[in-house]
């Protein structure tokens, strides 16, 4: 195969973009940094291009303008719905800015719902994002993971008995943001649902790059819930949705107030409008519901089964290539390909994880991250850190945290360009004592001096 050939290259806005690099050349930038966020797609900039002349407030205008925005927006709750192969007539889509307003949404407005079930189980694995919320207003307990960061499912059921009858969620990611590892989330919900629990499913990382199936909702393995961004599937117009049961979300109470949420109010009292509208105050982010739906089309053309085939040989080659390299080190079920996303955390022995993002985009324009991705739990595991190491750490500026660096594909990159990763990475990891003594002090911000 061509190592520059790729069907879905000529999609994505920026795949020729060239960067500075420390010697004042430039290069194409090569992104591996598509976990956090995904550039957009030509077909999004251009839906959005197209519609901004009839773009209007939404509901109770009867002027054109505001009648079609209305309509598209509407309309784009069923493309989210039928492209997740969830009930049309049983589930309601909620829109939200990201994933983690999602989130917090729903840990707020269930907090009335079913009140005498205080319990939420969350997991070793989760973004903060699905964890923090729930604290605040419940007891959360923790599912744990193996030595290579999989979800024990054994434990999971041993918790859904010891809390049984309290449980009110069982919230688990779909694909971890710091492994890449899938968690089967139909079948957790078949078992969640046995002991009389509902599960919310934190698709950010799995909806982009693999098929997800929600199910129908009279199956034990349907989704209750689930949430994402579309910053992550190439449409960053600051918009997500939560997905959710109409007979759920149509008997809680709104967390945000006002514009938009009422059909009627008096001083005295307040009717509270149907779901979805009563979660979604003030104006409605159309075009980027408009931008969801334009990604989901052009990810629907392509398949989600070809992209995720496509994106397991991207990152199955570069794990193999990676495990050749000396200093490299891998972590968690790397070799697992069939069940992970593409994404790869690693670090070069002797050698700070900030340090090393520096020097790859500093001298080879390679943009990834580095840290712990906002999910220290789950990190602190996988790199075995005691508890009073964890201590130690924090004294530390948050730069100097242990962590990892982060690879993650996108549907757009390439061999040629993970070649240039393994060269570079090569290059650093046999040549450790001059990297660390150059960049020790240099701050990457030097390019917009």
């Amino acid at each position: 195969m061509n190592n520059n050939y790729n069907p879905y290259r000529d999609l994505v806005v920026g795949v020729n973009a060239k960067v500075p690099l420390i010697t004042g050349y430039l290069k194409n930038y090569i992104n591996f940094d598509n976990a956090a966020t995904t550039p957009p797609l030509h077909k999004v900039l251009n839906d959005i291009n197209n519609f901004s002349s009839y773009y209007s407030s939404i509901h109770r205008g009867d002027g054109y303008k505001s009648q079609l925005s209305t309509k598209i927006y509407d309309d784009s709750r069923d493309t989210i719905k039928s492209f997740l192969n969830c009930d049309d007539d049983r589930m309601d889509v909620i829109f939200v800015k990201n994933c983690t307003e999602a989130i917090n949404k729903l840990a707020n407005i269930l907090k009335d719902y079913e009140p005498e079930k205080d319990v939420i189980l969350s997991t070793f694995m989760e973004h903060h994002s699905n964890d923090l919320p729930w604290r605040k207003l419940y007891s959360v307990y923790y599912v744990n993971v193996d030595d290579n960061g999989n979800l024990d499912i054994n434990d999971l059921e041993s918790k859904l008995i010891k809390y049984n009858n309290r449980v009110k969620l069982v919230t688990v990611t779909g694909a971890s943001n710091v492994t890449g590892h899938k968690t089967p989330i139909n079948s957790i919900a078949k078992l969640v649902h046995n002991y009389n629990a509902k599960i919310l499913v934190d698709g950010a990382q799995l909806i982009p790059h693999s098929p997800v199936n929600l199910m129908p909702y009279d199956s034990l393995e349907h989704i209750d819930f689930a949430a994402f961004s579309g910053h992550k599937f190439y449409a960053p117009f600051g918009s997500g949705a939560l997905i959710g049961p109409k007979d759920i979300l149509s008997c809680c109470s709104p967390d945000y107030v006002g514009g938009g949420t009422i059909d009627f109010v008096t001083h005295d009292f307040v009717i509270w409008a149907d779901s979805p509208d009563k979660y979604e105050a003030g104006t409605p982010n159309v075009l980027g519901s408009i931008a969801i739906v334009s990604a989901i089309e052009t990810l629907s053309d392509c398949g989600m089964k070809n992209i995720e085939n496509y994106e397991r040989y991207l990152t199955k080659y570069a794990t193999l290539n990676m495990l050749k390299i000396p200093n490299v080190i891998l972590y968690g079920d790397y070799l697992n390909f069939n069940n992970k996303v593409s994404i790869i955390p690693f670090n070069i022995n002797g050698l700070h994880h900030k340090l090393v993002s520096k020097v790859l985009s500093l001298e080879f324009g390679i943009g990834v991250r580095s840290g712990c991705f906002c999910a220290q739990p789950y990190m602190q595991k996988l790199l075995n850190i005691s508890q009073s190491e964890i201590m130690k750490n924090l004294t530390l500026p948050k730069e100097k945290y242990p962590g990892t660096l982060r690879i993650s594909f996108g549907m757009y990159n390439t061999i040629s360009e993970i070649n240039e990763l393994i060269f570079a990475l090569n290059k650093i990891a046999t040549n450790r004592k001059y990297y660390l003594d150059k960049y020790s002090e240099i701050d990457s911000s030097i390019l917009f001096d």
